[in-house]
């Protein structure tokens, strides 16, 4: 089997990552902000304020990096990001120097396929975790080789109308503007690219969603305040096409808790499933 069971426990080489309130502006341009009054400070340098769902960000190329670990010998292009998990620990800096370390946390046998869980733990130069990620590395083809199947997704919507639902559009070059925060995947650009794979357009980054989603929830439960934003987990469904619309549908579970799915207006596909927010009361 190309992915050795004793992978679980590797670690990664350390991932440095130095940003700048730029950059910080930059992914919540990549995310639908405006300049609208309750976008603003997430987009304006005065009273400059970063996004939760920037936590992403910096860890993101141990995704691709798990084909560097020793054990893992599989095609990079059989991997899809099926799951993420993000839990902020501090206030993210609007500027400053971190350092990634990730690790394998879980394998489980899908049976079509193995689900790689990748913890990130990302810290300043204190060495305080200012947040951690669980990413979901569904490698096709990988499965079937009698390990655990894992627990199950959760966060199933109730049965009622959502509480709450919000309407966000994405533009036609939003895959454009998000690739600028290090996603540069060409299948989010290249028609060339995502014709092979059975697109028949490129398509917006897994990523991109996920903090539109982000976006949504922070503005209808949290006031807005990044220090209410305790942790997200989505699983990514279906594609988003740059230009469609995504809604996002909430449901208020407990004070600090909210159910979430988001699908595309246009198709009526959903794009993010078994999700959930929790917030910091």
């Amino acid at each position: 089997m190309p992915i050795d069971p004793a992978v679980v426990g590797k670690e990664m080489a350390p991932m440095e990552y130095s940003y700048s309130p730029r950059d910080a502006m930059l992914y919540a341009l990549g995310v639908g902000a405006t300049v609208e009054a309750d976008d603003l400070k997430f987009v304006y340098e005065n009273g400059l304020q970063v996004l939760p769902t920037f936590g992403v960000i910096p860890p993101f190329p141990a995704l691709m990096g798990i084909i560097t670990i020793e054990g893992v010998q599989i095609n990079p292009v059989m991997i899809l990001h099926g799951e993420q998990y993000l839990e902020i620990r501090k206030a993210i800096p609007v500027e400053g120097k971190l350092i990634t370390k990730p690790r394998v946390g879980a394998l489980y046998d899908k049976g079509k396929g193995a689900l790689i869980e990748l913890d990130a733990e990302t810290m300043d130069e204190s060495g305080d975790v200012v947040f951690f990620n669980k990413f979901g590395v569904y490698i096709r083809g990988e499965g079937g080789f009698g390990g655990e199947k894992g627990p199950d997704p959760g966060n199933d919507p109730p049965d009622r109308a959502p509480d709450k639902v919000v309407e966000q559009a994405t533009l036609p070059q939003q895959a454009a503007i998000y690739r600028l925060s290090g996603d540069y995947n060409p299948l989010h650009i290249d028609p060339n690219i995502s014709s092979l794979v059975g697109y028949e357009k490129p398509i917006l980054h897994g990523l991109c969603s996920f903090g539109f989603v982000g976006r949504a929830v922070l503005k209808e439960y949290a006031g807005n305040d990044p220090a209410k934003f305790k942790s997200i987990k989505v699983r990514f469904s279906r594609h988003v096409f740059p230009g469609e619309t995504i809604v996002t549908e909430m449901w208020k579970e407990a004070d600090d808790r909210i159910v979430v799915q988001a699908k595309t207006k246009e198709r009526g596909e959903v794009c993010l499933s078994n999700s959930a927010v929790m917030l910091n009361l």
